[in-house]
C-alpha cells in the first residue's frame, strides 16, 4: 500500500514539473509614451513606456497575450524568432487579424524553444514609435546566473511618416544634421576633390552608412542606464535586443572581453570578442565578467557614430568603454567609388566577401583594431549538429537591389507586390543563396523558421532567423520546410527598406483558409499597399521676382509632377508643364512621360516669331499650349537630361543640375534648353524645409527670397 501511495505522489510530481503551464500577459498599446527623461512623449507604446514590458516564459509553457488596443488605429504585434502556428504570428492582414482600434486580440501558442527573443508591431511605422519589447524563454531546470536584459533603439522626435517621405525624396537634411554631406568645399579643404567628381561622375549620392538622423539612442529607454546589483567577479549573462528601427550598434564593454554564447536565440559554442556589431532585429547573449569593484560600462554605438547610449555594471568607480570617433566618409567614397560602375551595378573586384569577415565599412575607422577582436558570422559554430534531414534542396537565388536616390528597395528590382508568393513544400530543403548588390547592409529576416548560415562549420553550422549582409556579399542559407501550412514573411528588417517593398512571401503549397483572414484576395492587396504607397513632394520659391517651383507625387514606378514658372507681371510671363509617367531600369535613371505644357509672356504676343530654337524652328516659348511627351535621363554628375516632342511636332531638350552640394549647406543648382532658355541659382538651408534662395532666370531676372522644400 506505502508502495503505490509512493508511486502516485512521485507520479503527480512528475504531472506538475512537467506539465505545461499557461502564462497569462495583458499588454495594453496606448499613443502617447514614458520617454527616459519620465516624460510623456508622442508615440506608441505598450502600457505606454519604453521599452515595453519583458515578457518571461519557460521552455513548454503555454504563452496567452492579450492585447488591448487603447488607440484610435489599428496595430499587430509580431513574436519574432519564435517557432508558432502561423495565425499566430502577427503579420495582420497576411498571417492575423489586425487588431482594430479599441479591441482586443488574444494570442496563443506554445513555447517550444528557449532563448532571447523580441516582439514589435508589424503594422505601418508603429515599431519605430516605441512598440517593441523583449521576449525571454528560460530552459528548464536551467541554473541560476545572474542576468541583464537590454533592449536597444533609435529614437527621433519627427514624426516616422516623413521620414519615410522624405527618403523617398532624396533629402539630405539627415547627412546635414550628422555632419556627412561631404561636398564639394569640404572634399577641397580635406583633400578629396577627384573623389568626390568621380563619386557624382558615376551618379552616386554621399557616402553613409545610416539614411536616418535619430535624436536619441537608448538602452532600455535610457541613454544612461544602471545596475549596481553586481559584484565583483561575477559573471553576468547580457540578452542584447537590438529593437532599432533602421540602427547597427557597435559593442564595447569596459571590463573585458564579452563572450558570445548565443546568437538569435539559439545557443553557439562560446567565442570570446573585444567588440561586436549587432544588426538591426539580431538577439546576441553575451557573459560579461564584473572583474572587480566599479562600474564597467557597457557601450553602445550606432554604426554612424553620431551619439551612444550606455549601461554600467557593478557599483563602484565608473570605469568607461573607448569612445568610437567620428568617420571617415571621404575614405568611404574613395572606396565605394571603386566598387560601383557607370551603370550603377557594383563590382566586387573578385573579392568573393562573405558573412562580415571584410568589413567594407573599416575603411572610414579612423581608429586602429588591429589587436582587438572583432566578431563575425564565420566565428558562430553550433555546439550540436543542425544538419538538414536527408531530403531534397530546391536552390532558390536573390539579388538584393535598392535605388539610393529614389529610396527604392527590392529583391530582384522586384517589389513585394510585384511578385507571386513562393510556393515551397512541407518536408523540402531549402537553400537560398543572397548576394547584395546595393550600397547599404541589409537584416534579412525569415518568420517562423530557424535558417543554418552555411560557414565553413560544417555541420556545426549555426542556426540564426537574422542575417546580416554587407555590400557585395554572397551568402548561403538553407532551411527545412517544417511547418504544415502558412504564408511567411521573408524580408529586410531595417524598417523604413521593407515598408519600400524589400522582401517575399514564402507560402506553403496546399494551405488551408485562415478564419482570422476571411477575404484573403482583398487582405493581400492591404499588404501590398506598404510599396505601392505614393509619396509626395515640393519645392517652391517665393523670390522678389516671382515664383517658381515643383510638385510630385510618386511611388516605386509611376509619377506625377507639376512644375510652374510664374513671374510678377505680364512682361515676366507665366508657365506651367504638368507631367504623368514611368520610371524605368534598376536604377530608374531613365523616366518616360506624357503631358501638357502652358506658355505665356506679353513680349511674345507682340512678337510671336521670337527667334528660332537650337533646332532651327520658330521658338514658341512666349506663347504656347500643347500636348507633349518625352523622356528625362540621369547623366554623370546627377545631371538629368530630357528630350520631347510636342503635338505641333517642335522638339525641345533640356539640361538640369539641382542640388549641387558647394558647402555643408549651400546648394547651387542649373538649367539651359533648346529654346535658349536658362536659369543659375543658390540656396542656403537654414531647417529641413526653409532655406534662403537667389537665382537669375532669362525670362525673370533676378530674384532673392525664400524656399520651401517638403
Amino acid at each position: 500500500m506505502y508502495k503505490c501511495v509512493f508511486i502516485s505522489i512521485l507520479l503527480l510530481f512528475y504531472i506538475s514539473a512537467f506539465a505545461q503551464k499557461t502564462v497569462r500577459y495583458d499588454l495594453y498599446v496606448t499613443d502617447t509614451i514614458v520617454n527616459y527623461t519620465g516624460k510623456k512623449a508622442k508615440g506608441i507604446a505598450i502600457n505606454g513606456q519604453i521599452p515595453s514590458p519583458t515578457l518571461v516564459f519557460t521552455e513548454g509553457d503555454t504563452a496567452e497575450i492579450h492585447v488591448h488596443n487603447r488607440m484610435h488605429m489599428e496595430t499587430s504585434i509580431h513574436w519574432h524568432g519564435l517557432i508558432l502556428p502561423n495565425e499566430q504570428d502577427g503579420v495582420p492582414y497576411l498571417t492575423t487579424a489586425p487588431i482594430k482600434a479599441m479591441k482586443t486580440h488574444i494570442y496563443r501558442f506554445p513555447i517550444v524553444q528557449n532563448g532571447t527573443y523580441w516582439y514589435h508591431s508589424h503594422t505601418m511605422l508603429q515599431e519605430q514609435n516605441g512598440m517593441y519589447g523583449a521576449f525571454i524563454i528560460h530552459k528548464r531546470n536551467e541554473p541560476v546566473m545572474p542576468e541583464q536584459i537590454i533592449v536597444l533603439s533609435d529614437w527621433t522626435d519627427e514624426n516616422p511618416h516623413q521620414i519615410q517621405r522624405s527618403l523617398h525624396n532624396a533629402t539630405d537634411w539627415y547627412a546635414v544634421k550628422k555632419g556627412a554631406t561631404q561636398s564639394y568645399g569640404e572634399a577641397l579643404v580635406k583633400g578629396y576633390l577627384g573623389a568626390k567628381f568621380v563619386n557624382e561622375w558615376k551618379r552616386m549620392l554621399a557616402m553613409d552608412v545610416a539614411d536616418v538622423y535619430y535624436n536619441q539612442f537608448w538602452i532600455n529607454g535610457k541613454q544612461i542606464a544602471v545596475n549596481q546589483n553586481f559584484k565583483a567577479g561575477e559573471k553576468v549573462r547580457l540578452r542584447i535586443v537590438n529593437g532599432g528601427s533602421s540602427s547597427y550598434f557597435w559593442l564595447q564593454y569596459a571590463g573585458g572581453k564579452m563572450e558570445v554564447v548565443a546568437s538569435d536565440g539559439i545557443d553557439v559554442v562560446p567565442v570570446a570578442v573585444d567588440r561586436m556589431i549587432i544588426a538591426v532585429a539580431e538577439t546576441y547573449d553575451v557573459i560579461v565578467t564584473i572583474p572587480e569593484n566599479g562600474s564597467y560600462e557597457f557601450k553602445a554605438t550606432p554604426e554612424d557614430r553620431t551619439q551612444s547610449t550606455s549601461l554600467f555594471l557593478g557599483n563602484g568607480k565608473e570605469v568607461k568603454a573607448p569612445e568610437l570617433p567620428k568617420l571617415n566618409y571621404f575614405e568611404g567614397m574613395k572606396m565605394m567609388n571603386d566598387m560601383m560602375k557607370t551603370s550603377g551595378k557594383m563590382d566586387d573586384m573578385g573579392m568573393q566577401m562573405s558573412l562580415q569577415q571584410m568589413d567594407m565599412n573599416a575603411v572610414m575607422y579612423q581608429e586602429k583594431w588591429d589587436t582587438l577582436t572583432t566578431l563575425n558570422y564565420a566565428m558562430l559554430k553550433s555546439p550540436t549538429k543542425t544538419t538538414l534531414p536527408n531530403v531534397p534542396f530546391r536552390e532558390l537565388k536573390f539579388e538584393l537591389t535598392g535605388n539610393m536616390n529614389r529610396y527604392v528597395w527590392t529583391l530582384d528590382n522586384k517589389t513585394v507586390s510585384e511578385t507571386d508568393k513562393i510556393l515551397i513544400k512541407q518536408g523540402e530543403n531549402i537553400r537560398i543563396i543572397l548576394y547584395n548588390g546595393s550600397m547599404m547592409r541589409h537584416p534579412i529576416h525569415l518568420h517562423g523558421h530557424f535558417f543554418r548560415v552555411l560557414n565553413g562549420q560544417g555541420d556545426y553550422a549555426p542556426l540564426k532567423n537574422v542575417l546580416d549582409i554587407m555590400p557585395m556579399e554572397r551568402d548561403t542559407i538553407e532551411f527545412h520546410a517544417s511547418e504544415k501550412y502558412g504564408d511567411w514573411y521573408f524580408h529586410c528588417h531595417i524598417l523604413y527598406h521593407m515598408m519600400a517593398g524589400m522582401g517575399r512571401i514564402f507560402r506553403y503549397e496546399d494551405t488551408p483558409p485562415n478564419p482570422q483572414i476571411p477575404n484573403a484576395k482583398k487582405a493581400l492587396r492591404k499588404v501590398y499597399q506598404d510599396d505601392r504607397h505614393f509619396y509626395n513632394r515640393a519645392e517652391i520659391g517665393l523670390e522678389s521676382n516671382g515664383s517658381d517651383g515643383e510638385v510630385e507625387v510618386s511611388n516605386t514606378r509611376y509619377f506625377v509632377q507639376t512644375e510652374w514658372r510664374l513671374g510678377l507681371n505680364d512682361q515676366f510671363g507665366y508657365e506651367s508643364e504638368s507631367h504623368i509617367g514611368r520610371f524605368f531600369g534598376r536604377n530608374q535613371f531613365l523616366r518616360a512621360y506624357i503631358g501638357w505644357d502652358y506658355r505665356y509672356r506679353k513680349d511674345g504676343l507682340y512678337n510671336p516669331n521670337n527667334g528660332d530654337n537650337i533646332f532651327g524652328e520658330t521658338n514658341t516659348k512666349n506663347d504656347r499650349q500643347v500636348l507633349c511627351m518625352g523622356i528625362q535621363y540621369v547623366l554623370p554628375l546627377h545631371i538629368v537630361s530630357e528630350f520631347r516632342v510636342d503635338n505641333s511636332g517642335m522638339l525641345r531638350f533640356q539640361m538640369r543640375r539641382e542640388d549641387l552640394p558647394l558647402t555643408k549647406r549651400m546648394r547651387l543648382n542649373a538649367m539651359v534648353n533648346s529654346d535658349l532658355e536658362y536659369t543659375v541659382g543658390a540656396r542656403y538651408i537654414l531647417t529641413k524645409y526653409v532655406s534662403l534662395s537667389t537665382h537669375y532666370d532669362s525670362d525673370m531676372k533676378w530674384g532673392g527670397g525664400l524656399t520651401i522644400t517638403y
